[in-house]
């Protein structure tokens, strides 16, 4: 692979802005891409980056989700005259770059960023070009060269300025992965859960793991195997592990509001056989966190997870009773045993500690960590002496709580235990309380008030004679028959 260094434009979608740096910088470091970033500005959709060869750009293209497109650069500048006489030098001191795409068919696309234009002002813009050297036909629907017109008015939208900020002008080199939020989206996936992580921020979970082709992943809370269809389908062999034996076994709830009773063969397993990925699955275990199972010496390329936050679903773990009822068991009935609360706390000092003991070199942990925003000061990012933060990406959930997508790289193999852990969250921070009794009314209040409107309803539904179901049977009806 020979080094003939050429500028490129990389158009990214305009969402997930604070992801972005994260992912480019995870995949140049996975693929060991040369590169030099010429824009300051990485909030703008398009970016102006080097690249050591065109092989290099398609790389960064194969895996990237938050790009739409990379494009050769041809010509650029911040107005319109300027553009074009920098276009034409273009053409005629890269003449023999241009020859291979000369007799070619070809068209030309417009694009304008936070400013519509009709259809015929997009035509009469291609109509500027009338002097590129193009000699091959034009051909809209299967081109054997594409190009891109872009004009670039800006970001804000109550400000549109009357002339364009930037003009550019490239060569389609390859598309970047948004087809697969599409393919991997949960509307067509056959097990989910409440808490299943939407396609996209799976896949940006994965390439900022740097997951490759055979590597080991495991999500330590899978849940409904999310992140593990993910990491699959990008050759990483996949299993995980979760407290939680009715999601694991298909036996909980479902989620979709159409559905009443989930199908006999909704696993993960079959999710990731869905995709075509069920070579890659290892298993699923049902497993305590805090109290891990694995043996010394087994090392992960990459532990990727989303932690329960005790909002959907809760935060618990196995607890031992010193004393047990006497006479209330039989010998055929299933054991399920005693669970109390995990506190959000000791989840992530045990999730660095795992990860410093089980990660291999190199290897990185990918996680989520809420908080409520008024509570955030860096100090509060959980830190270990064998692990570097290495992104720290913020994702809002609403006016008042985020999260954020913590990624570390172990360093040290050898850290002693008593350096291991260099800050936790504060043992007062309580996410779950802090967003149920943040607002004016705490939530036992709410409950007790529409409690109160219940009865209510119910007393004055029987003066007027009418029947009142028993909706708490019902319920326990429908959860047995799940089991028969």
């Amino acid at each position: 692979m020979t080094n003939s260094w050429k500028k490129y434009i990389l158009w990214f979608a305009q969402e997930h802005l604070d992801f972005r740096v994260a992912e480019f910088n995870s995949i140049i470091k996975l693929f060991g891409l040369k590169h030099r970033k010429l824009n300051d500005n990485t909030l703008k959709p398009f970016w102006i980056v080097e690249f050591a060869n065109e092989e290099s750009a398609i790389k960064f293209a194969s895996r990237s989700v938050s790009l739409r497109s990379i494009y050769e650069l041809w010509g650029h500048s911040n107005n319109l005259k300027s553009f074009h006489e920098k276009l034409q030098d273009s053409i005629k001191t890269k003449e023999n770059l241009m020859d291979p795409y000369i007799q070619k068919s070809f068209k030309i696309v417009v694009e304008t960023y936070n400013k519509h234009i009709s259809q015929k002002e997009k035509v009469e813009k291609i109509e500027t070009l009338e002097y590129l050297p193009f000699q091959g036909e034009v051909d809209l629907k299967t081109p054997q060269t594409e190009w891109c017109y872009i004009e670039f008015y800006g970001l804000d939208p109550t400000a549109v300025p009357s002339e364009p900020d930037d003009i550019l002008f490239g060569r389609l080199v390859a598309n970047g992965q948004r087809d697969l939020i599409k393919e991997l989206s949960l509307k067509k996936r056959k097990f989910i859960g409440n808490t299943s992580m939407d396609a996209q921020l799976s896949l940006l979970m994965v390439n900022q793991a740097l997951v490759n082709n055979g590597d080991l992943v495991l999500d330590p809370f899978v849940g409904t195997g999310s992140l593990l269809v993910s990491a699959a389908k990008f050759g990483g062999y996949v299993l995980g592990a979760d407290i939680d034996f009715m999601m694991l076994h298909g036996r909980s709830r479902p989620s979709r509001i159409t559905q009443k009773v989930r199908e006999r063969d909704e696993r993960v397993r079959a999710n990731l056989e869905q995709y075509g990925c069920g070579d890659r699955y290892i298993d699923v275990i049902i497993s305590d966190f805090s109290n891990p199972l694995w043996r010394q010496g087994v090392e992960f390329d990459a532990i990727i997870t989303d932690p329960p936050y005790g909002i959907r679903e809760s935060t618990e773990k196995v607890e031992s009773k010193t004393t047990s009822k006497q006479n209330t068991r039989s010998k055929d009935m299933p054991h399920y045993p005693s669970t109390s609360h995990y506190s959000l706390q000791q989840l992530y000092v045990d999730l660095l500690q795992f990860s410093a003991h089980h990660l291999k070199v190199g290897g990185r942990l990918v996680c989520w960590l809420p908080y409520h925003r008024d509570d955030y000061t860096s100090e509060m990012i959980p830190q270990h002496s064998s692990l570097v933060l290495v992104g720290n990406s913020e994702q809002p959930l609403s006016g008042l709580t985020s999260r954020r997508l913590l990624t570390y790289e172990k360093r040290d193999i050898n850290a002693p235990d008593s350096a291991q852990l260099s800050y936790q969250l504060s043992n007062s921070y309580d996410f779950r309380d802090r967003y149920f009794n943040n607002a004016p009314e705490s939530r036992t209040e709410r409950r007790m008030r529409k409690a109160e409107q219940r009865e209510i309803g119910r007393i004055e539904a029987l003066k007027r004679g009418k029947v009142i179901i028993d909706n708490k049977e019902a319920k326990n009806n429908l959860n047995k028959s799940r089991f028969q």
